[in-house]
């Protein structure tokens, strides 16, 4: 759980800790960049050993992901930029609220994601399959709840003009 009053301080050195709920986590540095005690905010290059090609979008050496993480929404928004600092999208990881100590942020993963292209013209629902298997909305109904409310919200912002007013 978050500690309460314990605020990322802006260019500390941050541990970022994706958890999948089903297994463990992979961790990687960033760097915090804002944090107002609900809303923190790093930045991390893209942390995978190789390039990944999605098929929509193809993430990276180089790139940059600047990270949005919540400690009461259901939801992290990573908005990735390419070496040059063109904008390539938002991806959008729909999440437990996030668990935020000094120098950590975990985020657990529900499967549910969602990208919006850099132009908004591409808003696609991602893994919704992986959910289903995941087998949350048996052991957890309420989390599997928000986890889809969550999803819905961010495509209705995304449709609606973009993430930006959320994002800050």
């Amino acid at each position: 759980m978050s500690t309460p009053n314990a605020v990322l301080r802006a260019g500390s050195d941050v541990t970022v800790t994706l958890v999948k709920e089903s297994r463990s986590g992979i961790g990687y540095p960033a760097v915090a960049v804002r944090d107002d005690g609900n809303h923190a905010v790093v930045r991390a290059p893209w942390a995978a050993p190789s390039d990944r090609d999605f098929g929509f979008v193809r993430f990276e050496r180089g790139d940059v992901f600047t990270e949005h993480y919540w400690r009461d929404r259901w939801h992290a928004v990573k908005e990735v930029r390419a070496a040059d600092g063109t904008l390539k999208g938002w991806y959008c990881d729909i999440t437990r609220p996030a668990e935020i100590t000094p120098g950590a942020v975990v985020s657990t993963d529900l499967d549910l994601d969602l990208w919006v292209s850099a132009d908004g013209a591409t808003i696609l629902r991602l893994d919704e399959d992986e959910f289903e298997e995941s087998g949350l909305a048996g052991r957890d109904p309420d989390a599997a709840a928000k986890a889809r409310a969550a999803l819905d919200e961010l495509e209705q912002l995304a449709r609606g003009g973009g993430l930006t007013g959320l994002l800050g």
